[in-house]
């Protein structure tokens, strides 16, 4: 166990088209800027869109069992990013973003943040790795 409070969870989803075979990457950085966690693997056949929200579903179960008690998430999916702020709703992920809502409550706090692609490279690399792998 780590004794980090606060945690910073980058988390990215990618499918082979959409639907197509899927992956999910994350990367769980503690209050120093210390990865403490990497995430990488194939979540089988579904659209990029419920990868991205399974990632992050994994990141905050990560996060929890990690004894979080804050964390701050750094997404580069403007939808994942808009729907959990409530500007945004789709009937076909409300599932997902349920869940996440749910797990968000167990923490003392959370932040949203949309950050560009470019600042999610880690995440983005672990996601397309388990692509590849998937695709062996």
């Amino acid at each position: 166990m780590i004794s980090a409070k606060r945690l910073t969870i980058y988390s990215d989803g990618a499918s082979r088209g959409n639907p197509g075979p899927a992956a999910i990457g994350v990367v769980v950085l503690d209050e120093t800027g210390r990865v403490v966690t990497k995430l990488s693997k194939a979540i089988g056949r579904t659209t990029n869109n419920r990868a991205e929200f399974l990632a992050l579903i994994a990141g905050l179960k990560e996060a929890l069992r990690l004894d979080a008690e804050r964390v701050d998430l750094k997404l580069d999916s403007q939808l994942i990013v808009r729907q959990l702020k409530g500007e945004y709703r789709s009937k076909e992920l409300k599932p997902l973003h349920k869940q996440t809502l749910q797990l968000l409550r167990r923490f003392k706090s959370y932040s949203i943040e949309h950050i560009p692609r470019e600042q999610n490279k880690a995440a983005d690399a672990l996601s397309r790795r388990a692509l590849r792998r998937a695709g062996d």
